[in-house]
């Protein structure tokens, strides 16, 4: 079998199916341990990885964004941690772009090992007693499998869909588990309520890990806080962090504030289980330069180019549209080199 990364790329698309029309009929999670066990991996190698678990509707991708940036800042000041993991979705340019290390998407050959290392040991057939990975499911072992044999110090993870079932949700011991704002969005497989909604996303909440939210609707909030006492979490809620610079455009929008006050209570939080001594650096320096050497392309991002300007963000539902369309009005009428028409 020739393995190349065009043959990885066709391999793992190979896997992609249309979606359920349920969430019982995809449920990300049952067969994860099992296949991880067959890559070569328990469920317990993955506490090595010191996971940050992230869920939510609406800036969970910038949010881990933020998370990996702030960390990776404080590694290279203080020198721990070195190695930090990013697991997201979706990619915009390329699949390596969902998992990266320190802020680079793995490479293509580290990818294409990897990948077929993963490959060669799972299932090419479903069977009665175990189903083969789809697209999703495939691509959150790999993303296992790089950190685990790249030895990162930390790993933040992007739920795929809600929560709960989600194959990322396989990890019992995260350090610090946190949602981001949550709407209506993926009635289907999800709702049709927001509560239904919030009930799969607190599902990443786990006994003994720590766990924040942002401040979320009253009916939102009290299915997280029900969720969070049935696991025995004590559950934060954070507000606007009066420490963000406010000379920062990756801060524009207000949204954006609040995924960056919410990384940066994960990553205080975390820092005072991992790194205790040094967590006062994180409330000043590192802090700081992680917002302004922020980036996340498609989300609240312009482009200048030949002499045009271009608002680029990936939202997806309505709500963020609305936060979309208000950003762009906000910064064109601060600005009168913006000719409109």
């Amino acid at each position: 079998m020739e393995e190349s990364y065009e043959s990885a790329i066709r391999h793992l698309n190979s896997r992609k199916a249309p979606a359920k029309a349920r969430l019982d009929d995809m449920r990300g999670s049952d067969d994860m341990a099992k296949w991880l066990e067959l890559v070569g991996h328990s469920i317990k190698d993955l506490n090595q990885l010191n996971i940050i678990h992230i869920s939510g509707t609406k800036g969970k991708g910038s949010t881990c964004a933020f998370t990996a940036t702030f960390l990776h800042v404080h590694g290279k000041t203080c020198g721990y941690p070195q190695k930090v993991g990013l697991y997201t979705s979706p990619h915009m340019k390329n699949i390596r772009e969902r998992i990266r290390i320190n802020g680079e998407p793995i490479s293509e050959g580290l990818f294409t090992r990897r990948f077929f290392e993963v490959w060669g040991k799972l299932p090419d057939r479903a069977t009665p007693m175990l189903d083969i990975p789809r697209y999703l499911q495939l691509l959150a072992l790999v993303s296992y499998h790089v950190f685990i044999l790249e030895k990162v110090d930390v790993a933040i993870y992007e739920t795929h869909l809600g929560g709960e079932f989600d194959a990322t949700n396989i990890v019992r011991n995260p350090v610090v588990t946190a949602v981001t704002s949550i709407a209506i969005d993926h009635v289907r497989l999800l709702g049709p309520t927001v509560e239904d909604i919030a009930w799969q996303k607190a599902g990443i909440f786990k006994a003994g890990s720590l766990a924040f939210s942002t401040r979320q609707l009253p009916a939102v909030t009290t299915v997280l806080q029900k969720r969070a006492a049935e696991k025995g979490v004590v559950l934060e809620f954070v507000d606007i962090d009066s420490a963000l610079p406010t000379d920062a455009a990756s801060l524009k929008p207000k949204v954006q504030k609040l995924n960056c006050s919410l990384a940066a209570t994960v990553v205080r939080a975390w820092l005072r289980i991992k790194a205790p001594k040094a967590q006062s650096i994180m409330a000043s320096d590192c802090f700081t330069r992680g917002v302004h050497n922020f980036s996340w392309p498609g989300r609240f991002q312009q482009i200048t180019e030949q002499g045009f300007q271009w608002f680029l963000d990936g939202a997806h539902n309505d709500s963020s549209v609305q936060h979309a369309v208000q950003w762009y009005a906000e910064t064109t009428s601060q600005n009168p080199r913006y000719d409109i028409e």
